[in-house]
Formats: C-alpha cells, sequence, structure tokens
C-alpha cells in the first residue's frame, strides 16, 4: 500500500486525504490542533498535530515514511510577511532527513504577471514572488518534486459570486482563471498514479468565461442580489491562464470544465 502525506489537511487536503484514503492509500496529514484532528480519523486520515511557525512544532517521523508528500500549506503572507512561508518550506526541508519519497507542492498562479498573451508554464514568474522561492527551494531539495500553480480554488462553499453579492464590479469583462476542488484531487491522484515527476502545471479549468458571467450565474443559481458592473475608465489589467499542458500530458478530462456550471 503506498503511503501518503499531506502537510496541511485544510480546505483542500482534508477532502484530498479523504479521497485517497478511499482509494486504498495509507494517508497522515497534518492540523495546526487537537481539536482538528477528529475530522481527519473520521476520514481515514491518520493525524499529527503539526505547526510551522517557521520551524516545525512537532517531529515529522511520520511523514518520513511516505512515497509521496504534499504540501498544502497557504502562504498567509500578508499576516507574516513574504519571507515567512518560503521558511516554513526550508524548515520543512531541513527536517526530511532520511525522506526518500516524492514531492507535490500547491502553488497558484498568483505567481505570473498579468499579461496580454495567454499564460503557459514557460512564461516568466515574478521574481522574488515568496512561492517561486518555496517552488525553487523544493526543486533544488534533490527530492523529485512537481508544482501545481493552481488558479482560483471554488467548489463547497466557495462561489465566487458570493463575494460580491450586491457590489459594485469595475472588472467584470476580465476572464476567469478558476479551477474546482474536485478536479484539483482528481489531477493530483493521476499525478501520483502515472508517477509523472520534476514537472510544473498550471492547474485551471478549460473555460475561461468573464467574471460578469460568472457573478450573475452564480446570483441566479443562489437567488443572491446580482452585482452592478460599472465600466473602467481604462481596460484592467488582466490573466488567462491555460492549462492545457497537465489535462494533455495526463490524459485527464475535468468533471468541471466551465466555471459557470459548478456546482
Amino acid at each position: 500500500m503506498k503511503q501518503i502525506g499531506i502537510v496541511g489537511c485544510g480546505w483542500l487536503g482534508l477532502p484530498l486525504g479523504k479521497h485517497l484514503a478511499a482509494a486504498g492509500y495509507d494517508v497522515t496529514g497534518t492540523v495546526t490542533s487537537p481539536e482538528k484532528t477528529e475530522n481527519l480519523a473520521q476520514a481515514g486520515i491518520h493525524p499529527l498535530v503539526l505547526r510551522f511557525d517557521p520551524e516545525p512544532s512537532a517531529g515529522l517521523d511520520s511523514l518520513l515514511n511516505s512515497d509521496v508528500l504534499i504540501i498544502s500549506i497557504p502562504p498567509r503572507a500578508g499576516q507574516h510577511g513574504d519571507d515567512f512561508h518560503p521558511a516554513q518550506i526550508d524548515a520543512l526541508l531541513r527536517h526530511l532527513a532520511g525522506f526518500s519519497g516524492k514531492l507535490i507542492y500547491i502553488s497558484s498562479t498568483s505567481v505570473y504577471p498579468d499579461s496580454p498573451e495567454v499564460i503557459t508554464e514557460s512564461n516568466d514568474v515574478i521574481p522574488g514572488h515568496p512561492l517561486v522561492r518555496a517552488e525553487t527551494a523544493l526543486q533544488n531539495s534533490g527530492h523529485p518534486a512537481t508544482i501545481l500553480r493552481c488558479g482560483g480554488l471554488m467548489g463547497d462553499d466557495r462561489v465566487a459570486g458570493k463575494y460580491f453579492i450586491g457590489k459594485t464590479v469595475s472588472n467584470g469583462a476580465t476572464p476567469v482563471n478558476f479551477i474546482h476542488r474536485e478536479d484539483v484531487i482528481g489531477l493530483i491522484r493521476q499525478v501520483i498514479e502515472q508517477g509523472v515527476w520534476g514537472e510544473v502545471f498550471n492547474v485551471v479549468a478549460p473555460q475561461h468565461p468573464s467574471r460578469k458571467e460568472v457573478y450573475l450565474q452564480n446570483a441566479k443559481d443562489k437567488g443572491w442580489e446580482a452585482p452592478v458592473f460599472e465600466e473602467p475608465a481604462r481596460p484592467l489589467p488582466f490573466k488567462l491562464i491555460s492549462g492545457e499542458r497537465i489535462a494533455e500530458r495526463l490524459t485527464y478530462s475535468f468533471l468541471y470544465p466551465d466555471p459557470l456550471y459548478f456546482p
């Protein structure tokens, strides 16, 4: 039985661990407080209470036997500053002595600057971005590492239009780069099962409707007050991220290819 470790069993990591455990993997996952361990146990995940502040608050022994270690720690740069998350990753790597498995790191498409062209994995990233620094540390760690740069994570309680009920929106014409959580989970499982290591992938849904289309559809579906859309004085910067490479590399069919119809 393949052993999976998940550092960060939060909004993505917990359902990911539950999915992998149900598929027959032996999953260990970390949470930041004892109160959260029951949720992991109920999901079939062996819980480990562990914080990175930025040094780990406990030993990592139960993670060292993992065949694959998935790192899903939110950066919290605004709360702790730009250096905090790279320091967390550096601390994690220092404490992985004896680890001989593979790494998956959940990054973000925020590493790319705005661009008038479609952005692929070959585009330049923002120099010094905290996530880029973390990616680089993992890629240089000596462990085979695959980086997943996720777009806006949606699903369950995260509905894009919820955050703009009745508000005025000036960037309604810009395209979205969303991805449903179930597709992120499906893609991670395929990376593991197909053994795709040492790669960098953008993870976004194939369709890119405008923010206006998505927010209005959400308002219609949920019965919310629709936002008011105003024309900006000048065109606003935006990004349009291509996720074609990972779908082709893994021969993956998205469960939810169009953000207009995310459940």
